[in-house]
């Protein structure tokens, strides 16, 4: 089913997401809505266990069986919440594609990276195993793999972090998908690699009009890499808007405090750099109110009383938090 130019290509409403954990149920994901049409970036930023991959894990239908999900997720207005493990597994690697974060983990030692690639082509495109090989050797040669036609046959533990890296672009790339969801896929990446990633990754979405979803704790990446942004914390989206707006007014603490935290270039030697007190909550920890109360610096008791509503301070900008009036105030402006 094609999608009108009008039409999100994938929509999130109000997703919730509940995981047994050894302390019992806990809700990871709260009321996440999100859309996006053909062509259209969006960045999730936020610490480890806010709440990001897991969301990523649901759009793929990678949750273990024992989540419960609410809400809904549409691809091209299908309804993908309640389909079959068979029904998804025609989807996955086919219209939605996923970059992990490890790729040494993601990527199968027993196979050749050849095979791997190749191997959503022939499940998906029903290719013969002659021309899933020579469309696999392009892929490589596309991602920048250095002698892909001689290395096609060699295995994972062959190659370097930046080039398997590649290879499992090359793999989400493979049957050209419309959903692409790269989960920090620079994350064990030297910097002039992730610059290298990054740009690859920015081209051929551009070059084949997919929606991309970037996954990242760096604010930097963010800024540079996508159309919209969301901040995420304690599994709810505390702040979202056009990337630009949110860091030119970044409007909630939680978002400031990441954005102090950010090395600088120039500062003196031995420059501490600056923290956000306290440490993500445990999910099953996670309190009634704001989910962000107990580490800010603005906290007020109606913020532990219910969960803030999403405030919008203009142009799409929404911000979780009923003392925007005075984060804003004291927000820190835009990146350098």
């Amino acid at each position: 089913m094609a999608t009108s130019s009008n039409a999100p290509l994938i929509e999130v409403q109000n997703l919730g997401v509940r995981l047994n954990t050894s302390r019992g149920p806990a809700q990871a994901v709260r009321g996440v809505s999100l859309a996006l049409k053909r062509g259209e970036t969006l960045g999730l930023v936020g610490e480890s266990g806010c709440g990001k991959s897991v969301t990523a894990l649901a759009l793929m239908g990678l949750l273990p069986d024992s989540a419960v999900l609410t809400g809904s997720i549409k691809l091209d207005g299908r309804e993908l919440i309640g389909l079959t493990d068979g029904e998804y597994c025609k989807l996955r690697g086919n219209r939605i594609s996923m970059i992990f974060q490890e790729p040494m983990t993601a990527l199968n030692p027993m196979h050749t990276i050849g095979r791997q690639v190749a191997e959503p082509l022939r499940r998906h495109t029903g290719c013969s195993a002659a021309d899933a090989r020579r469309e696999a050797i392009a892929l490589l040669d596309r991602v920048g793999l250095p002698d892909a036609a001689k290395r096609v046959d060699a295995y994972p533990h062959q190659f370097s972090g930046g080039q398997r890296q590649r290879v499992t672009i090359a793999m989400a790339l493979a049957c050209q998908p419309d959903v692409l969801i790269a989960d920090e896929p620079t994350t064990a990446l030297d910097v002039t690699i992730q610059g290298q990633i990054l740009d690859l990754i920015a081209d051929l979405v551009e070059e084949r009009g997919m929606s991309m979803i970037l996954i990242s704790h760096d604010l930097g990446v963010i800024a540079e890499n996508v159309q919209r942004m969301m901040v995420m914390y304690g599994g709810t989206v505390v702040e979202n808007g056009e990337t630009d707006k949110v860091f030119s007014r970044m409007g909630h603490p939680y978002t400031q405090g990441l954005f102090r935290a950010r090395p600088k270039l120039g500062a003196r030697k031995g420059t501490r750099l600056k923290t956000i007190a306290g440490t993500v909550p445990e999910l099953a920890d996670l309190p009634s109110g704001c989910t962000f109360a107990d580490r800010c610096p603005l906290v007020e008791d109606r913020c532990r009383a219910a969960p803030p509503p999403v405030i919008d301070v203009g142009g799409g900008h929404g911000v979780r938090c009923v003392r925007t009036d005075v984060s804003m105030a004291a927000a820190v402006g835009a990146p350098a």
